[in-house]
């Protein structure tokens, strides 16, 4: 099966028959001189994007299938941090990896212009113009948006602290800003020995918004917990939202309602965290 997006580029490239055979030009290797690096001194580009991984994954699309735009990137890190680069069976040996998943440097080639660390403070649509942190100004003749949302733990007041102390505490934020996040997530919810557990989920549209429903995951552990003696035969599991739903689809949001009833977890709607100590 091929994208209708993946086949208007393949229709785009040369091709030729010779005895029955298809060929595609490819410049993965050879095709020619190398490119020079982009001068420092360029402001001027046919595309400009504004973004993160998606924003340079693209830029390399871009840079592979029509490398004559003169493109800048500009990406607030330096590295993304992806889940599936981390397998559970090496969890014992991810903080101290020196390998991260992925970083702009190696994906972009240095023909096009990387801005790195820096943020779009300003949009002059009518002059195509951007004007970033660093004090630098970008002209474009397209301009591509995917900075996606503000994703941080200090939104809540007292969260960065709790979310810094011990892993036995059992606050765990799913965010994927560094592996050693990935790694303390790892046990998330596996021994609560403290009482009712919290699990809260943000106002939407948040990153991660639908995947991040661990209240069911977690009342399987505790149940186990309370079989062993391990948690109080009246602990449950309490899910707060500041939203109206745990799902957007009515059909998916029933059932797992209807799910929670059964296994006495406490829903409530409408409330939203704003400071833990």
């Amino acid at each position: 099966m091929i994208s209708k997006s993946l086949r208007n580029i393949a229709l785009r490239k040369n091709t030729q028959v010779t005895t029955g055979l298809l060929s595609v030009q490819s410049r993965m290797m050879g095709g020619g001189p190398k490119k020079p690096n982009m001068p420092a001194t360029e402001t001027n580009f046919d595309i400009v994007l504004v973004g993160g991984a998606n924003a340079t994954a693209l830029t390399k699309f871009i840079q592979t299938d029509d490398p004559g735009h003169k493109i800048a990137l500009v990406a607030s890190h330096s590295r993304y941090i992806l889940p599936d680069s981390y397998f559970g069976v090496s969890h014992e040996h991810i903080s101290p990896l020196k390998l991260e998943s992925g970083t702009v440097s190696s994906q972009v080639e240095p023909w096009s212009r990387t801005d790195v660390g820096a943020k779009v403070t300003k949009f002059i649509p009518s002059e195509n113009k951007v004007q970033l942190s660093n004090g630098r100004e970008y002209t474009y003749k397209a301009l591509v948006l995917a900075p996606g949302f503000d994703h941080r733990e200090d939104m809540i007041e007292g969260l960065p602290e709790l979310a810094a102390g011990p892993e036995e505490d059992n606050v765990f934020v799913h965010m994927l800003d560094s592996k050693e996040r990935v790694s303390r997530n790892y046990y998330h919810g596996w021994s609560h020995t403290g009482g009712d557990m919290i699990n809260y989920a943000p106002l939407a549209p948040y990153k991660g918004e639908g995947t991040d429903f661990y209240t069911l995951y977690y009342e399987s552990f505790m149940r186990q917990d309370k079989l062993h003696g391990r948690s109080s035969a009246n602990s449950k599991i309490q899910y707060y939202t500041p939203n109206k739903e745990i799902f957007k689809f009515p059909y998916a949001n029933e059932i797992a309602l209807d799910e929670c009833f059964k296994r006495g977890i406490d829903v409530m709607f409408g409330y939203e965290m704003i400071k833990v100590h």
